[in-house]
């Protein structure tokens, strides 16, 4: 297990933690296979309740490591599928999900907070999905995800500026399910999962399962076409303009190609 994920199992609750504050818990390839591995293992366990998702730090989770992200796309291209992997498999969980928000969620970490059933955030707690300012799209599935937890108008907004959304204006989109000051975060995210654990877990777990099939339809949707344009923009130019300009920290020249 790396240092980077931490795990612990107690009364029922299994709490994930990203382990690398220094780092605003940014996701480098050990974590995300670590992650994947770990919401597998704990849809497997029986005595498992509830799994709360958080981060060391005052940053819940900026994203994917921008500089494995770089060495991909001078490698030939960005490559997403691990995480789209383990974030399909914390939403396809049995058990309740919860995520302790705190400070940034950011581009991956966005992501990971809306796989989770449900949000807690604190005052400090943002919201952004900056990829195009990289000069790459979100993954299909995680763009349907969004338009699913907020709606379309709302999700275009967040996508097309890549600004980020403070915690009220979360509340009110449906980002976050309950927003609490800073101080009060741990324990108001422990008091509901005890409460949710509480409950009758055959009936928890069909209820979920009721309302998650509704949100399937869409994996059946057609989507080559959609699947060939995301690969226009992952191998673009302008990705690897975007990503260098980051890592440069200067403004990116986009150029549409």
């Amino acid at each position: 297990m790396p240092e980077e994920i931490l795990r612990t199992v107690e009364d029922g609750i299994c709490t994930v933690t990203l382990n690398r504050p220094e780092k605003r818990n940014a996701l480098n390839s050990a974590m995300v296979e670590f992650l994947h591995a770990t919401f597998t293992w704990a849809a497997r366990q029986e005595e498992i309740r509830v799994v709360v998702v958080q981060g060391a730090g005052t940053t819940f989770c900026a994203g994917l490591d921008l500089r494995e992200l770089a060495t991909q796309r001078e490698a030939g291209a960005v490559e997403t599928h691990g995480l789209e992997e383990a974030l399909a498999t914390l939403e396809a969980c049995p058990h309740p999900t919860i995520a302790a928000v705190q400070g940034d969620a950011i581009a991956g970490g966005c992501e990971l907070a809306l796989h989770c059933d449900l949000r807690v955030g604190s005052d400090t707690a943002r919201f952004a999905m900056p990829l195009a300012r990289l000069g790459i799209a979100v993954p299909i599935a995680l763009t349907w995800k969004l338009v699913d937890t907020i709606g379309a108008a709302p999700t275009k907004e967040l996508l097309f500026t890549g600004e980020a959304v403070g915690a009220e204006a979360a509340l009110t989109l449906g980002l976050l399910n309950r927003l609490v000051a800073t101080a009060d975060l741990q324990r108001v995210v422990s008091d509901l999962a005890r409460t949710v654990g509480g409950n009758a877990p055959l009936s928890v777990r069909a209820m979920k399962a009721f309302v998650q099939r509704l949100g399937e339809e869409r994996r059946l949707l057609r989507r080559d076409d959609l699947e060939a344009l995301f690969r226009q923009v992952r191998e673009s130019a302008d990705a690897r303009e975007g990503l260098a300009a980051q890592r440069e920290r200067r403004r990116p020249v986009f150029r549409g190609a």
